[in-house]
């Protein structure tokens, strides 16, 4: 059986500012640290049991892995449950709901406490630690952030799998026009190849990440996540440093986003559609 070309992001037990910045942040290269946060407090309390008991009067924002549907708000959410419910189902059985960009600050101050904002030498959001959980064998489509950032994902409780690409592998990934995703019905961990050819001239990065391991990935990187075990993860991220991913991200925040909703709106499903066959056949015509 044919697989995707990946080949393992690198590791390193521990990093300084200088050895990340020459050897990672400079030629764009994503790394995992493996014991990068030992000393925070979040490194021996934060796991599901702990979520469930600081948060877990809380509403939170599920979403599942169904297509992208033109009546859906920009991050509406799939269902609403108290997080101790939502704690429980995750540790009772496989689940394909998940929390993404969940804002820790507004939602759950005291969280603030356990963790400390990194110096790798770029500039941290300090305003926007996002909290990420998922069951077992749920997943995210792959996607890149409209953004296009340079992301540290902490991952706390259990095993996710990463998959990773740079820009350059967008004409082999069914990218969607007007859009942050690729086609929807692709399978990046046990991928088609017969319905999906494209695939296998993309060169990519993986790995799997364990509690307190800290995976950076570089500005614009594609990046497809699935839970191996139940869990969850928090992002820092600091602002694209390069000028064209910046000016990327500019258009993708106060452009693309407005036209794809105003589109949206104007036809409907067909624009869904018609974005879904324009990813293959652009896809097709260039490789």
């Amino acid at each position: 059986m044919p697989t995707l070309n990946l080949q393992d992001i690198p590791r390193v037990k521990n990093i300084t500012k200088e050895e990340f910045i020459s050897s990672y942040f400079k030629p764009q290269k994503p790394v995992v640290i493996e014991r990068f946060i030992e000393d925070w407090p979040a490194y021996t309390k934060w796991n599901l049991d702990y979520m469930k008991t600081i948060a877990g009067d809380k509403t939170v924002p599920l979403y599942d892995d169904r297509p992208v549907d033109y009546k859906d708000g920009f991050n509406e959410p799939h269902a609403k449950m108290k997080m101790s419910a939502y704690v429980d189902l995750l540790k009772s059985e496989p689940t394909k709901y998940r929390i993404f960009l969940w804002n820790i600050l507004k939602e759950i101050p005291q969280l603030q406490q356990d963790f400390s904002y990194p110096d790798f030498g770029l500039k941290l959001m300090k305003s926007l630690p996002m909290l990420f959980f998922g069951g077992r064998d749920s997943h995210t489509f792959m996607h890149y952030d409209i953004d296009l950032a340079n992301i540290f994902h902490f991952h706390f409780e259990g095993k996710k799998q990463c998959i990773l690409f740079d820009q350059k592998q967008n004409d082999y990934l069914y990218k969607i026009p007007h859009s942050l995703i690729t086609r929807e019905d692709i399978d990046f961990s046990n991928p088609d190849f017969e319905k999906w050819p494209a695939l296998q001239h993309a060169k990519g990065w993986t790995c799997e990440l364990n509690h307190g391991e800290v995976l950076y990935m570089p500005e614009g990187y594609w990046h497809y996540m699935k839970y191996l075990t139940p869990g969850f993860s928090m992002s820092l991220r600091a602002i694209a440093r390069h000028p064209k991913n910046l000016g990327k991200a500019l258009y993708n925040v106060l452009v693309m986003r407005h036209f794809d909703n105003l589109m949206r709106r104007i036809k409907g499903q067909s624009w869904i559609d018609w974005k879904n066959e324009q990813a293959i056949k652009r896809t097709e015509k260039s490789f």
